[in-house]
């Protein structure tokens, strides 16, 4: 038994000291810091005519005359950095997951997003890929991706899609990846699956036959079993609890469901940084990696070699 350990973190400048911190790759690596430093919705950027307020159009139309092309351009630049840092490792890069009220904050954004009454759980992820109100946008990403992969060289570099609530929303965002140029298998790519949802648990089996890895995102599943927003201010520490027994459930149902279509499983998210007994947990059940954050790296990785001898004497 040798649990991998990988890094996650958004932010490329840190790319080159985080990858001198053991690890076996990275990710997933979110790319909403990407995003925020290029500063204007994407959608704006290739509709600045839609634009209502003056000022921000002319942000806008000042970042380049192809708003399009300089959003693939700054987006593969962050993710190439990042891929550059631990090549040859694999490094997992989370899609877009803004939600609609944080999309609302980039230049342009207010006229592209809706007036959503709970962001967490509405218009985010999967979903928007397809949707005619961001499929373009979407296709950018894909050749971000894409441009780091074949015209970099980085084929290390993995996209993994976020917050996908059902099977059939899975297929329609594979084959939207394969109409934007990426397609699995082809020079070794993978597309990876964030198990955030309970209801991934329940179709875990048609999710990892279909996805090349799963990693479970600890702490949108245990806002979603326990009916608890995670960012509200009445929410202590005691409430929202990643081991309480019907999170772990979940969590127990994605391992032993990914294993037994053998999908690679991770868990990320802040949980197995800050809680030992779910590092313990998921190392009992399985899991092939934790993701973890870098300031947490040396300390889990000590303890999770512990536990893995104390296993093996078992």
């Amino acid at each position: 038994m040798a649990t991998k350990i990988t890094i996650n973190f958004g932010d490329p400048d840190i790319a080159g000291e985080t990858a001198r911190i053991p690890n076996d790759g990275a990710g997933p690596c979110p790319i909403e810091t990407i995003i925020r430093r290029i500063g204007a919705h994407p959608m704006a950027l290739l509709h600045p005519e839609k634009i209502r307020d003056p000022d921000e159009r002319k942000r806008v139309e000042g970042l380049s005359t192809d708003g399009g092309a300089y959003f693939i351009d700054r987006l593969a630049a962050g993710m190439a950095a990042i891929a550059t840092a631990f090549h040859p490792k694999p490094v997992i890069v989370r899609l877009s997951d803004f939600q609609s009220d944080e999309y609302a904050m980039l230049d342009g954004g207010r006229d592209f997003e809706p007036n959503e009454q709970n962001p967490m759980i509405a218009w985010r992820g999967a979903v928007r890929y397809t949707h005619p109100d961001y499929a373009e946008a979407f296709a950018l990403e894909c050749a971000a991706v894409k441009r780091v992969r074949e015209d970099m060289g980085l084929t290390n570099l993995h996209p993994l899609v976020p917050y996908c609530r059902r099977l059939s929303e899975a297929h329609a965002v594979i084959d939207a990846m394969a109409a934007n140029g990426l397609r699995q298998t082809v020079d070794g790519l993978q597309i990876h699956l964030m198990a955030e949802v309970p209801n991934n648990a329940m179709e875990i089996d048609g999710l990892a036959g279909l996805f090349d890895g799963i990693s479970i995102g600890s702490r949108d599943l245990t806002q979603l079993v326990l009916g608890i927003d995670a960012g509200a201010a009445f929410v202590s520490a005691a409430d929202f609890d990643p081991c309480n027994p019907g999170v772990l459930r979940c969590i127990q149902l994605i391992i032993e469901g990914a294993k037994r279509h053998d999908c690679p499983v991770s868990i990320c998210g802040p949980t197995p940084s800050e809680r030992p007994e779910m590092a313990e947990f998921v190392v009992r059940h399985g899991i092939d990696c934790l993701s973890l954050r870098p300031d947490s790296v040396v300390e889990t990785t000590r303890n999770v070699r512990h536990l893995e001898q104390d296993l093996s004497k078992r």
